[in-house]
């Protein structure tokens, strides 16, 4: 009974339509258009070089998991002792690891609309209840202490989860906005999971760790994103001490471990982030770009986006149906885009989802593509 993930649906249709000779624009998912860091890519061929790639521990290779904590004190400034990392196979892996730690079957578990559809999708498939609390434009799609705590009076909450920068919206929480959505969950006894996934794609302003903030809050965190490194699947977990050994035998019992090779690409990821950050400054073009020409191409209703590689935009004024208009715009003008139905069942007939991870010159032509399909 779980719903399928629908820009995996949209990748699988825009690969038909590129078989049979089309050309087609991708931003219908998260995927950089840029490689690995060269750091990682040369960690990796050395590795190989040697003949063998082995099990590692299940919590994963111990100078990644140090690696790790270090990036916390020079990113953010704070203390995280490498014994709370555990490495997991993409942010994917650490949710199902999170989920299963954390609740029992039957436990209501709030999340956002919109948001990312595996949230929902994965509780579905644990039998946990995910429990949808509408944002709006009007607090900028995030979730309030006030909004959380209404839902658990309707019916008790056992956990809650955000992501900031947010998918699909690419707005982010501030300091005080995320500490007192954190100080309300935990006053009520609310487990609390951060998506930290696209933290280093931030624009507006510095994004904030809740593992700053607290130690009994799970931070799940990847290196696909910011490190361009999405079919390594290798992510991270910052988790709390009484949850080390839970997750630890769950990991070994589903996985043994987090393929060796992709995690010493990952500790050497580290060293490429001048390399990352190029690529994030033309993601920051790629923004411009469409915050610029979107509205001159007819789709002038979104968020300007506060971090990640997303626009989450309004197209109340050409369709009521999404998930045709997405199919509309893959086949006559061959740009792929989600349906936002995928991450609000409420509301998201009147939204697509854009990701401008691409090239520079791709996002010219996207904008060029939709104008003239919509005049």
């Amino acid at each position: 009974d779980v719903p399928p993930f629908m820009v995996m649906d949209v990748m699988a249709a825009a690969a038909r339509m590129e078989a049979a000779g089309g050309h087609v624009i991708h931003m219908e998912v998260g995927q950089p258009a840029a490689g690995a860091p060269k750091t990682a890519i040369a960690a990796a061929q050395a590795a190989l070089a040697t003949g063998r790639i082995d099990y590692t521990s299940a919590l994963g290779i111990p100078s990644l998991r140090e690696r790790i904590a270090r990036h916390y004190r020079d990113a953010y400034g704070c203390t995280v002792s490498p014994d709370r990392i555990v490495v997991t196979t993409g942010s994917s892996g650490g949710f199902i690891l999170a989920f299963l730690s954390m609740f029992e079957p039957g436990d209501r578990v709030a999340v956002t609309v919109p948001g990312y559809p595996p949230y929902r999708h994965i509780l579905t498939a644990l039998g946990c209840e995910p429990v949808l609390i509408e944002t709006t434009h009007d607090n900028r799609h995030a979730l309030t202490g006030e909004a959380l705590l209404a839902a658990h009076r309707k019916a008790p909450l056992k956990g809650v989860l955000v992501g900031s920068p947010a998918n699909p919206t690419g707005t982010m929480m501030s300091r005080e906005a995320l500490g007192g959505l954190m100080a309300a969950a935990e006053d009520a006894g609310i487990r609390f999971i951060s998506d930290e996934i696209y933290h280093g794609l931030d624009y507006a302003f510095p994004a904030v760790t809740a593992a700053a903030l607290s130690d009994h809050a799970l931070v799940i965190n990847s290196f696909s994103k910011y490190f361009c490194m999405t079919g390594w699947r290798v992510g991270w977990m910052v988790v709390p001490d009484v949850l080390v050994r839970p997750i630890e035998r769950l990991q070994q019992n589903l996985s043994i471990s987090v393929p060796s090779l992709s995690q010493v690409a990952a500790e050497a990821a580290f060293d490429g982030a001048a390399e990352m950050e190029e690529i994030k400054h033309g993601y920051q073009e790629n923004r411009r770009i469409l915050i610029e020409g979107l509205p001159r191409a007819g789709l002038a209703k979104f968020l300007p986006a506060d971090g990640a590689f997303y626009l989450y935009a309004d197209v109340s004024d050409f369709t009521s149906d999404s998930l045709e208009f997405a199919k509309q715009m893959l086949e006559k003008a061959h740009v792929a885009a989600t349906p936002g139905v995928d991450f609000d069942p409420i509301h998201g007939r009147s939204f697509i989802r854009l990701s401008y991870a691409r090239s520079l010159q791709e996002m010219q032509e996207a904008v060029d593509r939709i104008a003239h399909w919509l005049k």
